[in-house]
């Protein structure tokens, strides 16, 4: 069995347990198939010394080393850096003492985790994927700057066995910076088990659309959504928008719907959800809507189809990937016009979609054993 050392700075740790969630996931789905150590590391302005936390998971392991980060000053700031190096040494170093020794490494979100994958493929020989998540890529985003960045992020990526990014979107994007390798394979984000599991629905007096977002208005345009329901309210009164989600605009939202003085009952406010409750309601919606401005992937979109729920979706992230005419509609992103007629649309026609076709095709598309092995299937490329 393949040891695969899995390493990242994104991923769920004491402070968030949300944070690089999609990383964790991608580390179960390759359990399935090989011997899973994860090396995390976290910074923590709390603390003097560096704390190292141990757990195991669903078959792998994870290891999280936490550093000490203050950020006041240059001189500070500079040792963050040195420290976040030396956190991924320390928990490495801790491994080999046990005798563990990867045949590969995973690597997760560029630049610097890639750099120690990097270094341990010239010290030690170990080869190394990459797997990418980041919008910063993106030409609205523009997030991707400095010479120094850039030099160092060329070498990494074109000393990698494979680079993973989530979609085809993000692959392109990341070609336009001149990030050259000769192996860019896509591979989908997982979406959990009980998203796949059946559920009894409930009877609901109106036709229910969903959203589900962090509520980032630069990303996400939650607004643009209000505004064409609200146009939508004044055409007909057999639905009902639920949003689900927190945020850093999320108060700002709420009383910009506020302002708009819906008809009553229209639209709804949820909050903050489990994932297993945000898969219930997805279940007991008809449609799945979103009207972002960039995505690197779109997770929600995936999770609304392995429900068996249609997506409407601006051309973002993978939804042109994704999305058909089988299982949703696409549209320009800030097309108000598209989005209030495609809505009507799907309210009146929810009936030509065919929710068991949906499921059956996304269930072959995002599931732990898809993935787990497409990504066994690349390590074993690479290791030959």
């Amino acid at each position: 069995m393949i040891k695969v050392l899995f390493i990242s700075h994104w991923y769920p740790h004491r402070k968030d347990k949300m944070y690089g969630l999609f990383v964790q996931k991608h580390a179960e789905a390759v359990s399935k198939f090989c011997e899973v150590q994860v090396l995390c590391v976290q910074p923590d302005s709390n603390l003097k010394y560096f704390e190292i936390e141990e757990s195991e998971r669903n078959g792998f392991k994870e290891m999280i080393v936490y550093y000490p980060a203050k950020t006041t000053n240059i001189y500070q700031r500079t040792l963050k850096t040195i420290n976040y190096i030396k956190a991924f040494w320390k928990g490495y170093k801790q491994l080999v003492k046990r005798g563990y020794k990867p045949d590969i490494v995973h690597a997760n979100v560029l630049t610097r985790t890639a750099v120690f994958a990097y270094l341990l493929k010239v010290w030690k020989g170990i080869p190394y994927v990459i797997t990418e998540h980041w919008s910063r890529y993106l030409a609205v985003r523009n997030g991707f700057n400095g010479a120094f960045r850039k030099f160092i992020t060329r070498i990494v990526v074109g000393n990698a066995e494979a680079i993973l990014p989530v979609s085809e979107n993000l692959k392109q994007a990341m070609q336009a910076h001149n990030l050259q390798n000769k192996n860019y394979i896509i591979v989908n984000n997982v979406v959990d088990d009980f998203f796949f599991e059946e559920i009894p629905e409930v009877h609901r007096p109106k036709k229910r659309i969903m959203h589900v977002s962090c509520f980032d208005e630069q990303a996400k345009n939650v607004k643009g959504i209000l505004r064409a329901t609200y146009e939508l309210s004044q055409l007909r009164d057999d639905f009902e928008l639920m949003l689900i989600g927190t945020g850093i605009d999320f108060e700002e939202v709420v009383n910009y719907a506020a302002s708009l003085d819906f008809p009553k009952g229209v639209i709804h406010f949820l909050g903050e959800k489990s994932p297993k409750e945000v898969a219930n309601w997805m279940k007991n919606s008809d449609f799945f809507v979103l009207f972002s401005n960039f995505e690197t992937a779109g997770v929600v979109i995936s999770e609304s189809l392995v429900c068996g729920k249609p997506v409407l979706s601006t051309k973002v992230g993978a939804a042109p990937e994704y999305l058909n005419s089988t299982n949703g509609k696409l549209i320009d992103v800030g097309d108000e016009k598209a989005l209030l007629s495609e809505m009507n649309y799907l309210l009146d026609n929810i009936e030509k979609y065919n929710n068991e076709s949906i499921k059956n095709a996304a269930r072959e598309m995002f599931s732990y054993d898809e993935i787990g092995e497409i990504i066994t299937r690349i390590y074993e490329r690479s290791l030959s």
